[in-house]
């Protein structure tokens, strides 16, 4: 081998060996990749969904979010967090009734149940029930435009998911106005009753519920949400007979406020003890299953940011603060109490992160700022890479936290695959079993390692 030849593959070592001296290592990226796998490795957050979905449901007012407090209080204080603290809220108290129930009902035929759940905060119809003919429209538009041609009769919206949109929250945000708003609409032009066709992708026969915004200068008639498949059976057959008449009995009831709680852990930080960077879910959940996704997996992933840091001995610059809100479901009570309580005390909360969209693969954070601060936020993506998780855009945080946006508080949402979402959002299948353990631990590693970069640098 000549000089030349032997130099030449000499060279690339050379360079190779120069150029791992003068590249540091980045220990933000070491820290990341740390993170990874301490909540792969030694994440208690699927453990702790357990224990918190074996709590019951959590319906806010209920038994069941008194046990939740009690659960999430105890279990911030068992890993040593600086304070645990309630923060009282009072709140709505709904009872589903235990023989609600719509049918079909046809002259010389059998009455055909329909699958079915009352909405929250509806009202019960009268003891014997109540029997209408039914209008079914698409929009709240064209039941204004109907007028009081929809009075004395049961309004049935079956505006159906937009399937040719990707992300299903932008499904769900096109057609959730027929069952929040649904009901004033048509209450106000003297319709007796509302059926809504259930808020999810699927065609299957499981009933979802969720919140009616009734307004308080309308009647507020009964309310009730009915399966895909129902809402097909009955749309089919007022093709075939317009003066269907359907049936609808239920006991649910609206009772006196109760006072529950915010409940509230942090880690004290050692530079900048007065600047607060929020990670949080809602406490609360519907009655119809455990609220594993909505919003359990939210509450544990909360939990999770604080214990991981501490249990790398990692000494925050700025406070930490794990918030589980109650009553987002009915009204975000415990998002508007936390963020009053905030300004009364003058708080400075310069970040907050909510997870309220399920425990399922980490696609990133929709950030709720100007396109150039976001901007200067997808200068992180680097550091959710390792996961698959850096997608950084601008869109909407959460409820809870929302009202912290006057305080000038930078608002971000973790944001999870939402692909299978609504196929358990507010319904019986929202079960501890739907969730992936390593899909919500690393939904908790993404939230650590957001956390963990605002406390190192502080906002943009």
């Amino acid at each position: 081998m000549n000089k030349l030849s032997s130099l030449l593959l000499v060279l690339p070592i050379l360079f190779a060996t120069e150029s791992s001296f003068s590249q540091s290592p980045d220990p933000q990226m070491i820290m990341a990749k740390t993170i990874i796998k301490q909540a792969l490795v030694n994440g208690k957050s699927y453990d702790d969904l357990g224990e918190l979905c074996a709590q019951g449901p959590r319906l806010t007012g209920s038994a069941g979010a008194d046990k939740a407090v009690t659960w999430g209080k105890a279990k911030m204080e068992s890993y040593g967090f600086d304070r645990v603290f309630l923060q009282p809220v009072t709140v709505p108290k709904w009872v589903r009734g235990k023989n609600d129930q719509v049918s079909i009902v046809e002259k010389g035929k059998k009455p055909v149940s329909l699958s079915m759940c009352s909405l929250g905060l509806s009202p019960g119809t009268p003891k014997d029930g109540l029997s209408a003919e039914v209008i079914e429209v698409h929009s709240l538009k064209e039941v204004d435009s109907l007028g009081f041609r929809v009075k004395g009769k049961i309004v049935f919206y079956n505006r159906a998911f937009d399937e040719s949109l990707v992300n299903t929250m932008a499904c769900y945000g096109g057609a959730a106005d027929q069952r929040s708003s649904g009901p004033s609409v048509a209450g106000k032009y003297g319709a007796v009753g509302v059926l809504v066709r259930s808020m999810t992708n699927r065609l299957d026969d499981v009933p979802h519920t969720g919140m009616v915004h009734y307004i308080d200068s309308i009647p507020k008639i009964p309310a009730a949400a009915i399966s895909t498949i129902a809402a097909e059976l009955l749309s089919q057959k007022l093709k075939t007979n317009p003066k269907l008449t359907v049936s609808m009995k239920m006991d649910c009831r609206n009772e006196a406020p109760v006072v529950s709680h915010n409940v509230i852990g942090e880690i004290k930080g050692s530079e900048f003890p007065d600047e607060i960077i929020l990670v949080g879910g809602h406490l609360d959940s519907w009655d119809l299953a455990q609220g594993a996704h909505d919003d359990g997996a939210g509450v544990v992933q909360s939990i999770e940011v604080l214990r991981l840091l501490k249990s790398l001995g990692y000494q925050p610059k700025r406070t930490l603060r794990a918030v589980l809100f109650m009553s987002e479901e009915v009204g975000g009570i415990g998002g508007k109490e936390y963020a009053r309580q905030a300004e009364l005390n003058h708080e400075n909360h310069i970040a907050a992160n909510e997870s309220d969209r399920g425990g399922f693969t980490p696609r990133g954070h929709s950030i709720e700022l100007s396109d150039s601060l976001v901007e200067k936020y997808k200068t992180w993506k680097k550091y959710f890479e390792p996961i698959y998780a850096d997608m950084i855009i601008r869109g909407g945080g959460g409820v809870d936290i929302s009202f912290l946006g006057k305080l000038g508080t930078h608002m971000m949402g973790y944001v999870p695959d939402s692909q299978r979402y609504f196929d358990v959002h507010h319904a019986s299948t929202d079960t501890f079993e739907s969730v992936n353990k390593r899909e919500l631990q690393l939904g908790a590693a993404a939230m650590t390692i957001m956390t963990y970069l605002i406390d190192q640098n502080g906002r943009f």
